[in-house]
């Protein structure tokens, strides 16, 4: 597993811990280097691949595009090449920024993807060079929240809000824009079953089923907390971003469940992430 030490890859290596997995962050694997990326890969010789690296500074892409190109699509290049060569499964995790966000239903595996901005296209040109590799994913999640006991890493979106909810502070949040909240736990539940069970290769949408716009996930997240939420909304247009955002980035996950495998609805995992963050609050 490469990008083991972010919060998806944390709850990748969790989810795996009773096989035999060998976790790379960028301090042990430079994957923009595909020679270390060889060498690694043949020296391992792996059943399968997990992806979770990326350059996901949205805005910063913009000014940094070939950083961001050389870490979500070149060095996906490199690991696919090297998937192949040892014939080992290559699961690559992408984006619904891939997709314009003028959508008014959830987008599915089959809509075609239509990129804005420089992070979205290199992360698409990423899944382009991961399918090149025979028996290979590509799992595309949006708006990961949660975390594994003892990870510390940068705040998600949603821990932004329930921070903000705890402390009663007025929170901003989109109205504006939909999502498909994607719990880590689930994401990584779901990339194990497709391994497990030898499903077909291909894109699935991985998020949890569902959708909402982030002011309607506040008012979730403040009811399950028992707090008069403070939320204040605001719309894309109000913020100054550098790259555009989808305003509508729904996903569906009707393939993922064809496969035999059905997330949970984002209210529910919502719920579940609370009383988990909860809980380790009262052991500590």
């Amino acid at each position: 597993m490469v990008g083991a030490a972010g919060r998806l890859g944390a709850a990748l290596a969790r989810a795996f811990a009773d096989r035999d997995v060998v976790c790379h962050t960028r301090d042990s694997l430079d994957i923009t280097d595909p020679d270390a990326v060889r060498r690694t890969v043949a020296a391992a010789a792996p059943g399968a691949i997990l992806n979770c690296a990326a350059f996901n500074d949205v805005d910063g892409a913009e000014e940094r595009a070939a950083d961001a190109l050389a870490v979500n699509a070149l060095a996906v290049r490199g690991l696919a090449r090297a998937a192949e060569t040892c014939s080992a499964a290559l699961v690559h995790f992408g984006t619904d920024f891939v997709f314009d966000g003028t959508a008014t239903a959830p987008y599915d595996e089959e809509a075609a993807p239509s990129p804005r901005g420089t992070y979205a296209l290199t992360k698409l040109i990423g899944e382009w060079f991961a399918l090149d590799a025979p028996g290979s994913f590509v799992l595309r999640v949006e708006s990961l929240f949660g975390a594994v006991p003892g990870w510390r890493g940068r705040r998600s979106t949603l821990e932004g809000i329930v921070e903000g909810l705890e402390q009663h502070r007025e929170v901003k949040v989109f109205t504006d824009r939909v999502v498909s909240p994607s719990y880590v736990e689930d994401v990584a539940r779901a990339a194990r079953h497709l391994l497990d069970s030898r499903a077909q290769p291909g894109v699935y949408h991985c998020v949890n089923s569902g959708q909402a716009t982030w002011y309607e996930v506040a008012q979730e997240a403040a009811r399950l907390l028992g707090i008069r939420a403070s939320v204040q909304p605001i719309t894309l247009d109000q913020m100054p971003l550098k790259a555009p955002r989808p305003r509508f980035c729904a996903l569906a996950n009707r393939k993922l469940a064809e496969a035999g495998f059905t997330m949970p609805s984002w209210q529910d995992a919502l719920r579940r992430c609370l009383e988990s963050r909860t809980s380790r609050r009262h052991i500590q």
